[in-house]
């Protein structure tokens, strides 16, 4: 591996960062600009770049995992938000059910990765 845009975890949480850009927060009523829409963007861009971050210190796999593990804790909170989306009326069934499952193999990957790191 070059660099950590060779990992699939950082390609796919890069695209679903975006998705939550161009799909998911405009279907968010204006009034929600500060509050929902804002921390869906803000927690699913944490993700790809906690994982650039992690890997671009010089800190040695502690450091790395430090960033994997916020990493990991922003993707369980994209998780809530796109549940009180849902339950808010705000993205319909269809839509909550894949960008959800994306999300919990993002986690998933996220964990292997963990796991790899510790394990070397």
């Amino acid at each position: 591996m070059n660099s950590y845009k060779d990992l699939m975890v950082y390609q796919k949480s890069y695209k679903l960062a975006l998705r939550m850009y161009q799909e998911v927060s405009k279907k968010l009523p204006p009034e929600e600009r500060y509050g929902l829409t804002s921390q869906i963007k803000r927690a699913s861009t944490s993700i790809p770049l906690n994982i650039a971050e992690g890997y671009a210190k010089v800190g040695g796999a502690r450091e790395t995992m430090r960033f994997l593990q916020m990493a990991r804790g922003s993707c369980a909170e994209v998780e809530v938000l796109l549940d009180m989306l849902k339950d808010s009326g705000y993205i319909d069934e269809k839509l909550h059910g894949e960008c959800s499952s994306e999300y919990i193999e993002v986690g998933k990957m996220l964990t292997g990765l963990m796991k790899s790191i510790t394990n070397n």
